[in-house]
């Protein structure tokens, strides 16, 4: 090297650098390629698990091929418990219960009777009134109930229907006491009937009726009762991507640690429930929402206000309790 003459060395030294140059045109946009590759992929990661979706319900697909796991739980029997008897004069007619209730408020159902009456569509006579009246109460005399015992309830949604007043008035002639409810006292004692004590801290309650559906749930020691549309809401002229907004939305508010079970009553429920009935089970737990094949505007609804409900909770047990009842709390509170 010490022989070369300062051209040479010159020379050498400016082929290494171009060289160098070369081989660093070439292949470095490769390496970025590859490096920028190599960053970018944590950063979509961290976009995606950044997301605010904690308090969001599962998106998951929920019932296709599935089939609800029974609801085993057994609520505990009165001791030496009297008979009171209820009658509900709802938006659709009249249904009675019988229960047996002890000091501690444990119950049993011992006797259901579900119609509809003619009253509602306008078509009896004040005759008619009375005599339907009538016959519900000489059944619970009969059954055992005593008189006092006997008791009437108009539902909010029925307070809504004209007819109702001819009724409360021929009650109140025969001597009894006719209860009306708001929707919201509706919900508090629709919670009181359904409710476990064990399922208190961990589970809320639906009510889809006809002329109302009630959601409620407990906060310590208070009752939190909601009123949504109820099931006949086509009716009224309301949409069913209105009533789906409004019953999400104010579903959403139940507290996420007792979303994980749903106790739900009400006529569509009762309909849904009738399909898939093991025996005389007490409870049944509901398929999905997009599981059934609605029939007629009511159920289709229901089944509307169920969904409504599901998306906005991402519950997945809904379990229909066939003794519970509204009007049943209302016993249970006297």
């Amino acid at each position: 090297m010490a022989r070369l003459t300062a051209f040479s060395r010159l020379l050498i030294t400016l082929l290494i650098v171009g060289g160098v140059y070369l081989g660093v045109r070439t292949f470095l946009p490769q390496i970025k390629e590859r490096m920028g590759s190599e960053t970018t992929t944590p950063t979509a990661t961290h976009t995606e698990t950044t997301r605010p979706e904690a308090t969001a319900p599962k998106s998951e697909p929920w019932g296709k091929s599935s089939t609800p796991a029974a609801f085993n739980y057994t609520p505990p029997a009165p001791i030496n418990g009297t008979l009171r008897g209820v009658v509900e004069l709802g938006a659709t007619g009249f249904n009675s219960f019988i229960i047996r209730v002890d000091g501690r408020k444990n119950w049993k159902l011992e006797k259901a009777d579900y119609g509809a009456s003619l009253v509602y569509e306008g078509l009896a006579s004040d005759d008619d009134i009375r005599k339907g009246l009538k016959n519900y109460i000489a059944d619970m005399l009969a059954y055992g109930v005593g008189p006092k015992n006997i008791h009437f309830v108009i539902s909010s949604g029925a307070r809504k229907v004209p007819v109702t007043e001819k009724i409360s008035r021929e009650l109140k002639a025969l001597g009894y006491v006719v209860n009306e409810v708001t929707p919201e006292r509706e919900a508090h004692l629709a919670l009181r009937s359904c409710l476990p004590r064990d399922y208190t801290n961990r589970a809320f309650v639906v009510d889809i009726g006809s002329g109302n559906t009630k959601l409620s749930w407990m906060e310590g020691s208070r009752i939190v009762g909601i009123e949504l549309p109820g099931a006949k809401y086509r009716q009224n002229n309301l949409s069913d991507d209105a009533v789906y907004r409004e019953v999400r939305e104010k579903a959403a508010r139940v507290p996420s640690h007792l979303r994980n079970t749903c106790f739900i009553i009400g006529g569509v429920p009762f309909e849904l429930a009738k399909q898939t009935r093991n025996g005389k089970e007490r409870y049944t737990v509901l398929k999905a929402p997009g599981e059934y094949t609605a029939q007629g505007d009511k159920q289709a609804g229901g089944l509307n206000i169920y969904k409504a409900i599901a998306d906005a909770t991402g519950c997945r047990q809904f379990v229909f309790d066939w003794d519970a009842n509204f009007t049943i709390g209302f016993l249970l509170e006297l």
